[in-house]
């Protein structure tokens, strides 16, 4: 039988003890949604990250949403987001009526940093999104420096580097917002969609519940009757004389169960991904052709495997690899600026030459964790033999 290895839409396969949780959530939630699930949740997540405010969304997105929302844009305002990302980082932002300027990223780490943040700031900008992509921490001291300095709001993307640390502090617990992501992709999910944001400002973290949840909140009066006026109130969370709009971004009490449970092992999770990366990136260390990034400490969580072709021919590698190895890398992260979309919101203008010259090079092998080491040493084999038969070719 020929093995095949392909790029899954499925990081994770589930433990039976996993799957247990769900099951015994499922038959005992006394409410399916907004319960105590996802209370405990919350406060196991805080505990983990090392923050004090953290809020259950149902999906990386949401948070997002809420943590633009928050930022309380004017009009004219400016956030800097790098073009290499995917585009839920950005247009949530736009939406939120911020101007979408972009950074570049570093070559050798993929993300931004606070010299290419620092060239696109101007009097306008407002805030910051730090995308920590491919499960790669970026200089976050040097970037809260260069925020604090400029009076300027942080966001941490990260959807891709839970669990990630630089020198034991959380990538998410540096910023003044965080997001992270539970998506189907990701090193911990939660059936497919989930997230959390993370709020440092205590007096933002108050108006959050009620924006995640339709303005729900009590009256502010005593009620003889529990049922009157209303079961329950609704109004516009407020902060500084403005009034917020509330949304629905409420998360199932099934998926914070399983969050839970996977808050316990994401550490190993992270850790054998990154033994196999380093295992992969030193296999192939005579083979200059692919430029990965070598990071043997947990300041990266291997979320995905990614690097670059230096020889100008990423497109004869993946080719050979899917059609005569049966191994199916991808390409990631179109730089937004390139994107229709974006061109049509006026934000097709990029200075970023490293985001082109990497994503036009860039190949990402399958890495998923439930990979066989029988698949994993095909993955290998394959790429040696098609870098080899290149070479002669």
């Amino acid at each position: 039988m020929e093995l095949k290895v392909n790029f899954s839409g499925r990081a994770l396969r589930y433990t039976e003890e996993e799957i247990a949780t769900v099951v015994d959530a499922m038959r005992n939630a006394e409410t399916l949604t907004q319960g105590r699930y996802m209370q405990e949740f919350q406060q196991r997540f805080s505990r983990f990250i090392g923050v004090e405010h953290s809020f259950a969304v149902m999906n990386g997105v949401s948070a997002l949403e809420l943590s633009a929302q928050l930022c309380r844009f004017r009009p004219g305002d400016e956030v800097i987001i790098p073009s290499h990302t995917f585009t839920a980082s950005a247009y949530p932002f736009a939406k939120k009526g911020a101007k979408l300027v972009w950074a570049d990223i570093d070559l050798a780490t993929r993300v931004v940093t606070a010299e290419s943040i620092e060239k696109v700031l101007t009097p306008r900008t407002r805030a910051i999104v730090v995308v920590h992509l491919y499960g790669y921490v970026a200089d976050m001291p040097a970037i809260m420096d260069l925020a604090r300095r400029h009076n300027l709001l942080v966001v941490e993307d990260t959807a891709q580097s839970i669990g990630a640390d630089i020198d034991g502090v959380m990538s998410g617990a540096f910023g003044d917002f965080a997001i992270y992501s539970f998506h189907s992709h990701k090193n911990m999910t939660t059936l497919g969609e989930g997230g959390m944001l993370v709020v440092k400002d205590p007096a933002l973290a108050k108006l959050v519940p009620a924006l995640r949840h339709n303005g729900h909140c009590g009256f502010d009066f005593e009620r003889p009757d529990y049922w009157k006026p209303a079961m329950g109130n609704v109004d516009m969370p407020e902060i500084d004389g403005e009034f917020l709009w509330p949304n629905n971004y409420c998360i199932g009490e099934i998926e914070c169960a399983l969050g839970i449970k996977q808050l316990e092992r994401v550490s190993r999770i992270n850790a054998e991904k990154r033994e196999r990366a380093i295992r992969f990136i030193d296999a192939l260390a005579d083979y200059p052709e692919l430029e990965f990034h070598r990071v043997d400490t947990t300041r990266h969580n291997y979320h995905l495997l990614a690097a670059r072709m230096t020889n100008g021919r990423r497109d004869d590698f993946i080719r050979a690899m899917h059609n005569e190895k049966g191994v199916k890398c991808v390409v990631q992260y179109y730089p937004l600026d390139r994107y229709p979309f974006y061109k049509k919101l006026g934000f097709g203008t990029a200075d970023c030459p490293n985001a082109d010259l990497f994503f036009d090079n860039m190949v990402s092998f399958p890495f998923q964790h439930w990979l066989t080491e029988g698949e994993f040493d095909h993955m290998l084999a394959s790429t040696i033999d098609v870098l080899e038969t290149l070479r002669k070719g």
